[in-house]
């Protein structure tokens, strides 16, 4: 390893891979807080006040293994991929500074991405424009504004799912704001990789069960304790606020966009309950998808959460 550069650990993997408990026990081999710095990745543990629905960790749980990058925004208020960036290079820097070893820890994949290769410098979200584009994803439908995108950014297009909104109106709102198709400003973020931003070598463990019923089983098992701890009383309390409202992003969240659902009457409990699971199994698959692709790997692991940190820290 060159001179000055410091191992990183990044601890990935699908929805509940039992990627926090491998991170929180590596933090523990590593000498605990004062020598290792926990850094969420995951696009809805930003949010404050949704903490049963994400699987956050407890409040007994995040005093004694501290996160950075949790509970850093308001549900009403957005969260990019070039704030994560942004805010975890200042964290493992601050950590870097403290002689601490950064464990980034998170299954939000768009977000493991960017940290790594980089983020061009994208506009900020414009709500003019957006709410432009919102209003004729309601009157056109998503396969229209699809066809939109990929006739002006058929790279961008061909990597975003008509049903994904928030990317696709994020993809046509870049393009609305700076007049160039997002791919050609992705060129931008080639030269900013991880480890050409940042004085680091990243030791990379992606966490899971290698069948997937085994982990389609844990979804449930999940969910099931989630309801039992008050999930649905959780998001009660946010409909109750007059600024919140399901196509938000942080209502997007896999399981409450569906609670809302059913809180408001559209369906019955059952068929919450199987929407959000199989929500839920999506995601997963995505995941484990991009994690397939996914070549710059040290360690693949399905062991007790003890064994992997133990892979991973003979790595650092």
């Amino acid at each position: 390893m060159a001179a000055g550069v410091v191992p990183v650990a990044l601890v990935i993997g699908p929805t509940a891979a039992g990627k926090t408990a491998a991170a929180m026990a590596l933090q523990d081999q590593l000498g605990g807080p004062a020598k290792a710095q926990l850094i969420s990745a995951d696009s809805a543990l930003v949010y404050r006040g949704m903490d049963i629905g994400t699987a956050k960790p407890d409040a007994h749980d995040l005093a004694a293994y501290p996160h950075r990058l949790i509970d850093i925004r308001d549900p009403s208020e957005p969260y990019s991929a070039a704030e994560f960036v942004s805010d975890a290079d200042a964290a493992v820097l601050e950590a870097l500074e403290q002689q601490k070893t950064p464990i980034i820890v998170g299954g939000t994949m768009l977000y493991v991405q960017r940290f790594i290769k980089g983020i061009a410098e994208l506009p900020a979200a414009s709500p003019r424009i957006r709410h432009e584009l919102q209003q004729q994803l309601v009157r056109l439908g998503a396969d229209a504004m699809h066809a939109e995108l990929l006739a002006l950014d058929p790279i961008v297009a061909a990597k975003i799912h008509p049903h994904n909104h928030q990317r696709l109106l994020r993809a046509l709102e870049v393009i609305r704001a700076t007049g160039r198709p997002m791919s050609s400003q992705w060129q931008a973020a080639k030269s900013s990789v991880a480890v050409s931003r940042l004085p680091i070598k990243l030791v990379t463990a992606v966490v899971g069960p290698s069948q997937r019923q085994v982990l389609h089983e844990r979804i449930r098992q999940r969910f099931e304790a989630m309801l039992q701890a008050g999930f649905l009383a959780e998001v009660e309390a946010l409909m109750q606020r007059d600024d919140l409202h399901p196509d938000l992003p942080a209502l997007r969240a896999v399981g409450y966009r569906q609670a809302w659902h059913f809180l408001r009457g559209d369906c019955s409990h059952g068929q919450f309950v199987e929407a959000a699971l199989a929500a839920t199994r999506q995601l997963a698959k995505r995941q484990l998808t991009w994690l397939r692709r996914w070549s710059e790997v040290d360690v693949r692991s399905a062991a007790a959460p003890e064994q992997v940190a133990a892979q991973i820290r003979r790595l650092l």
